[in-house]
């Protein structure tokens, strides 16, 4: 099991390295990057723009272009949309600030170097380093995908249990229903219809509709912090869960009812076991493995994916919303230094997954298989 670690740890360099070249090439040749964001906001004469270009404002862009701004010059540079009228020893700047300067390996050589070293570089538009951005946001988005998580895997999986042994009956046809229904329904509509119900949208106000704790939160006892913590996160974990409620739900049945239907099953019956017996210590441990692959799976994806929606909704400022925003506004260092911590990190829980294979059933041996 060791060297099978060890070669998929080995393996994790040159995947990364390749997901990182495609992402690299597709943000970095899209039009619409940071310098004709720039350019489109000069065109437009915005003082507030055009002081963040020269450094005015604190935390925005560089300063010392402002000596170059000649919005009377005729001569255009057509490498950029809307670059018309500005003078091209300003675009040059530009390019020389967000680091356009160089050729595109140049610039992918010199960002993977600096990743190697855990230097993410500092984002565009805000005055924060990236890795500084990532912890600040970090905490919201765990705290999402961790409760969403167990609270779908601790419903779903008795749920799953309880439709493979009764199959076919009303339980089985009427919960199947209510899964269904529940799978059908976006989470973020959910959300919606969460905070018109009970956050004082229309009906009950029960549940806070903003942040993840209250504003007087610091001077609360250790009790009162849980108890606030727990109100502000119901309702978005609740939203999240119910899409990966419905399949981790029927997975779990499907997944018992092959195993009740295997040979070993009929033979423990026959030797007298009980029921009980035979579904948790022999049929458990064996339909669990396709449950607990998952498990890592579905983590990540509400972790970093799955809560951008409710993120906004019940403006929680984590991870989702962090990378939407820099995406949007082409932040670059913020869009590769998030992109290459969430991948590392997406390889190595895929990892622990199969290491969990061999936990939940020792029979299993990656020794013998090819990685």
């Amino acid at each position: 099991m060791f060297a099978y670690i060890i070669r998929r740890l080995l393996l994790i360099i040159p995947t990364l390295f390749g997901i990182m070249v495609l992402n690299f090439l597709i943000i970095q040749t899209a039009p619409g990057g940071p310098v004709e964001k720039v350019i489109a906001e000069l065109s437009g004469v915005n003082v507030e723009a055009t002081n963040r270009v020269t450094g005015s404002q604190q935390g925005e862009s560089r300063s010392g272009v402002s000596d170059l701004v000649d919005f009377s010059s005729s001569s255009s540079v057509s490498k950029y949309r809307g670059s018309r009228g500005l003078d091209p020893d300003l675009i040059a700047d530009l390019e020389k600030q967000f680091g356009f300067d160089k050729p595109l390996w140049s610039r992918f050589l010199t960002m993977m170097e600096n990743y190697i070293k855990l230097d993410f570089g500092e984002s565009f538009y805000r005055d924060q380093s990236v890795i500084s951005l990532i912890v600040e946001k970090l905490p919201v988005s765990i705290t999402l995908g961790l409760w969403t998580t167990l609270l779908a895997y601790l419903i779903s999986i008795p749920l799953g249990i309880s439709k493979a042994v009764r199959d076919g009956t009303r339980f089985d046809v009427w919960t199947s229903a209510l899964i269904i229904g529940g799978y059908s329904i976006p989470s973020f509509l959910f959300a919606i219809l969460l905070i018109v119900l009970f956050a004082g949208g229309t009906y009950v106000d029960w549940f806070p509709l903003r942040g993840l704790v209250s504003s007087g939160f610091d001077s609360l006892s250790i009790g009162g912090k849980i108890l606030d913590y727990l109100w502000h996160i119901i309702l978005p974990v609740i939203a999240l869960a119910i899409g990966g409620f419905a399949t981790t739900t029927m997975l779990t049945k499907n997944s018992f009812m092959e195993e009740i239907n295997k040979h070993y099953v009929i033979t423990a019956r026959s030797k007298g076991l009980t029921e009980r017996r035979v579904l948790y210590r022999h049929v458990f441990r064996n339909a669990m493995l396709i449950i607990i692959s998952g498990f890592p799976g579905a983590f990540i994806g509400i972790l970093f994916t799955g809560a951008l929606l409710i993120e906004v909704i019940f403006s929680l400022d984590g991870l989702g919303l962090l990378g939407f925003e820099a995406l949007m506004n082409r932040d670059y260092p913020v869009i590769f230094g998030t992109l290459f911590f969430f991948t590392l990190i997406g390889l190595v829980v895929n990892l622990i997954g199969d290491v969990m294979y061999v936990v939940v059933d020792p029979r299993i041996d990656f020794e013998r298989r090819d990685v």
